[in-house]
């Protein structure tokens, strides 16, 4: 039984490549963090921050060029490095789902809904024939799909996109896993279609049980749905604590900039955009990866890699400006590599 002392997810210092023809170039960098029964983590960074590559390779589906070069994801009291591949495909979908972030690449066109969500049930030995089919029905109706007797026989272009993020979220399901990786649940979909997403999300997550890592590029779908966040540059976590402390009192100058360039952020005057863009795979600056568009870079920035610094309990960050050798702020305990990632 999983206790908060043992985390249902422990990922400890994740390293990601991709063997590039001039050599491998680092997609995620030393990612640490952990995820309790029933909590939801979310990811949070601009597009080309690594979120994605995290994730596929928590479950190792992160396809050649790209491969997990290092670290260890422990899955309950099990290394998923460990596993072969039948053993890891008995993982998947069975006591990990993951919900895919464009529903009509993720679904197959030449199938209907239902026996998608039956192949689920079979393959991992849980229903067959017409009890998966009644398992499949009951699984649209609890992602609150309308007239799901008549949509269990539709084909997935005869569906919403909205519709079909909700199929997916069924097969994600299915399985009654312990853990959700739901990455960008919500792109492309309108406003009124992510609330409902989000919506059904936090009430799976309650009714299940579940344990979720939530990946997205809004910090207004994190603040909603997310009990922590750990926020993401350039294949490295910057910053990391309880939504609430950290979108109230951001400690690393990327996350400000984040939280500034969002609408809402101040009243009147002009949004606040963080100058330049996150560096390209394989041309990632030396030092801080942020240094060249931080407003508060030191001279250190250049060269040194920050390292995770305590500034609470309950929070990290890699910031030159909370080590007291080189910062202003009041001195901070500096983390070891084993427990970057604690709650």
């Amino acid at each position: 039984m999983t206790t908060a002392s043992e985390p249902v997810l422990s990922v400890r210092e994740l390293t990601a490549v991709f063997d590039l023809p001039s050599g491998p170039a680092t997609a995620v960098d030393s990612v640490s963090f952990d995820i309790a029964a029933g909590e939801t983590l979310g990811l949070v960074g601009e597009s080309g921050s690594g979120k994605s590559v995290t994730a596929l390779s928590i479950v190792r589906l992160l396809r050649a060029p790209g491969r997990m070069s290092g670290g260890h994801v422990r899955f309950k009291d099990v290394d998923l490095r460990t596993l072969s591949e039948p053993q890891m495909r008995a993982v998947r979908g069975r006591q990990i789902g993951f919900v895919f972030q464009e529903p009509m690449t993720a679904l197959d066109p030449v199938y209907t809904v239902g026996a998608q969500i039956g192949e689920a049930l079979r393959v991992h030995g849980l229903a067959h024939g017409a009890a998966a089919r009644a398992r499949a029905l009951e699984l649209l109706e609890a992602v609150r799909i309308p007239n799901a007797g008549v949509r269990l026989d539709d084909y997935p272009h005869q569906l919403s996109g909205g519709m079909r993020q909700r199929v997916c979220i069924a097969i994600a399901i299915a399985c009654r896993p312990q853990l959700l990786i739901a990455d960008e649940p919500t792109t492309a979909l309108d406003v009124t279609i992510q609330a409902e997403i989000l919506d059904l999300l936090r009430e799976m997550r309650r009714s299940l049980g579940l344990a979720m890592l939530l990946i997205t590029h809004d910090l207004g779908v994190i603040a909603e749905t997310a009990d922590r966040v750990a926020v993401m540059y350039a294949g490295r976590i910057v910053e990391q604590g309880p939504v609430r402390d950290v979108l109230r009192d951001p400690q690393h100058p990327y996350t400000r900039g984040l939280l500034t360039s969002l609408p809402g952020s101040g009243r009147g005057g002009r949004l606040q955009p963080i100058d330049g863009a996150v560096p390209m795979l394989g041309a990632f600056p030396s030092g801080c990866t942020f240094h060249p568009r931080c407003p508060d870079r030191l001279d250190v920035c250049d060269s040194a890699v920050p390292g995770p610094v305590r500034t609470s309990p309950e929070r990290m960050v890699r910031c030159f400006l909370h080590d007291a050798r080189y910062g202003h702020a009041a001195p901070t305990a500096a983390v070891s590599s084993d427990d970057d990632g604690a709650r």
